[in-house]
């Protein structure tokens, strides 16, 4: 971790207004219907939200057909090796702590591959925005199962069906410790997607945000399933929680009131299998971040310093 000292590297631009197409670089070769077109015009909304400067915003991908985000996006970006956006992302947000990180990473790049880094970038807790691109299948390699795949899925490995249970991302991810936000939203509500984004960009901490895709060339029956049985999906609501408009929580019937500083409900809500739960389910604001301790952490104050040694000291005492 030695580079420039970030004190003298860092220079600010010219200050500039930027729109939404601002944002927008190319033309995205997604199959037409996939769930990451939605997903790309949300982040970039979100960025015009927030007045992210280009220059100082970075989206760090591995291998997949999510990973292919960062090349359309008009800002710095890194198209990675399989399943190593992780420890490339917490490089980048080391050295250059005052810079935006995303991570967008896909089942097979997280949840298999890079499933080591994955575990630990959630026990490291550094401040990242982690959007996991879920179709449940390989599909930039044409039909493959994939760890999220569900039980009896018929692909090019599995030609009778895939035979063990699928990895559920967010019970893996509520089950590591120092875990700060865990989310899940999904690309067909645009409304929540957005809200859900938002609030994992606005987290201070590893947000990791887990969005059910649709993937019409592959899992196009599966999908055309998850749409349509809105019964089988309930909101998580709290005043603390993600904050979608009224027309969104009028498409679900199911609706449940969780306090998402409950990490046991959050826990059990992550194991029902019978119901999908869109929502916050877990967020913890005084979790400790590696990126704030070290003599590596130029970019924060001494008094953001003092403050994340005295929660270390505390936890410790507790």
């Amino acid at each position: 971790m030695f580079g420039i000292n970030t004190d003298f590297c860092i220079i600010d631009g010219p200050e500039t207004h930027h729109l939404q197409s601002d944002y927008e670089k190319g033309i995205a070769r997604w199959c037409p219907g996939c769930g990451d077109h939605s997903v790309l015009q949300a982040v970039q909304r979100l960025c015009a939200e927030k007045q992210l400067p280009p220059e100082k915003t970075v989206f760090v991908s591995g291998i997949g057909c999510s990973s292919r985000f960062p090349h359309y996006m008009n800002t710095y970006g890194f198209h990675g090796l399989h399943g190593r956006a992780f420890p490339v992302a917490e490089g980048v947000k080391f050295r250059r702590p005052d810079l935006h990180v995303f991570v967008v990473t896909g089942d097979g790049d997280c949840c298999s591959i890079g499933a080591g880094h994955w575990l630990h970038a959630i026990r490291y807790n550094m401040n990242l925005t982690v959007l996991l691109f879920d179709n449940q299948i390989y599909g930039m390699t044409k039909k493959q199962t994939s760890p999220t795949s569900p039980m009896g899925t018929i692909s090019n490995t599995h030609p009778e069906g895939s035979v063990l249970p699928p990895v559920n991302p967010i019970q893996t991810t509520l089950g590591v410790s120092n875990v700060s936000f865990v989310a899940q939203t999904a690309d067909w509500v645009p409304n929540h997607l957005y809200a859900t984004i938002k609030a994992a960009y606005e987290h201070q901490g590893f947000s990791f945000v887990r969005i059910s895709m649709r993937c019409p060339k592959f899992m196009a029956e599966y999908a055309k399933q998850k749409v349509s049985e809105r019964g089988s999906v309930q909101l998580l609501l709290h005043e603390n929680g993600i904050q979608p408009d009224e027309a969104t929580k009028g498409m679900f019937t199911h609706q449940v009131q969780h306090d998402p500083t409950d990490i046991n409900t959050a826990r059990a809500l992550a194991e029902d299998t019978e119901k999908t739960c869109l929502g916050l389910f877990y967020q913890n604001k005084n979790a400790l971040r590696y990126d704030l301790y070290g003599a590596h952490n130029m970019g924060f104050t001494v008094e953001e310093k003092m403050a994340a040694i005295a929660r270390k000291l505390e936890a410790f005492v507790v």
